[in-house]
């Protein structure tokens, strides 16, 4: 029982955190490729660039540990590409031509969506069963409704009880199916961008 309880706390963990890494690549390389490429006219805004592509791999690695700690899912090495030593100009081109790097953002930026999606259902998912298991101590103090019944008899606080026990219940399966398919969207990003 404990492990049960274990495994479906690290997997709102583990959701939540997909949702907070998601928004952070989101933001980061929306500002970062903005204000590069606002600033490529001028000897600042080419460097700028390069390095933020050159984030991309630390930030794969770190998906990669991420799963491999929350869901056990055992992913291929993020592959890097081999830096010879060259003038910061061509390494700044040969960064910028790199497919892979623009594969790599545009999978990590995709994350925020998918972390959307984890938010909203870890919130059903972790939220709304301890609620509907609390309304016979909260109906007497609060007007509740749920799906357009007035809960006002303590039967029908019972019956909304019983439906929570069932729905966390059900919301442990769900949890573990969500989290392992953000897992193997992290071993599939790391596939696409590795090819």
């Amino acid at each position: 029982m404990a492990r049960t309880v274990a495994s479906f706390v690290q997997n709102g963990y583990f959701l939540l955190f997909t949702f907070v890494t998601g928004l952070f690549y989101f933001c980061f390389y929306l500002v970062a490729i903005i204000l590069g490429l606002s600033l490529s006219f001028t000897v600042v805004g080419i460097p700028l660039l390069a390095n933020v592509l050159r984030t991309t791999t630390a930030f794969m690695q770190f998906e990669r540990v991420q799963t491999k700690i929350y869901m056990d899912i055992t992913t291929e090495p993020c592959v890097k590409a081999v830096n010879p030593k060259v003038s910061n100009w061509l390494q700044a081109k040969k960064e910028l031509l790199n497919r892979r790097n623009w594969i790599a953002i545009g999978w990590l930026m995709l994350k925020f969506p998918v972390g959307i999606l984890s938010l909203v259902s870890a919130a059903l998912l972790y939220v709304a069963p301890p609620v509907l298991i609390a309304v016979p101590f909260l109906y007497p103090f609060i007007s509740l409704s749920i799906m357009g019944a007035t809960v006002d008899t303590f039967a029908i606080a019972i019956m909304v009880s019983a439906t929570g026990v069932v729905l966390m219940m059900v919301s442990y399966w769900l949890a573990d199916r969500l989290a392992r398919w953000i897992g193997g969207y992290t071993r599939l990003m790391i596939k696409h961008v590795n090819r």
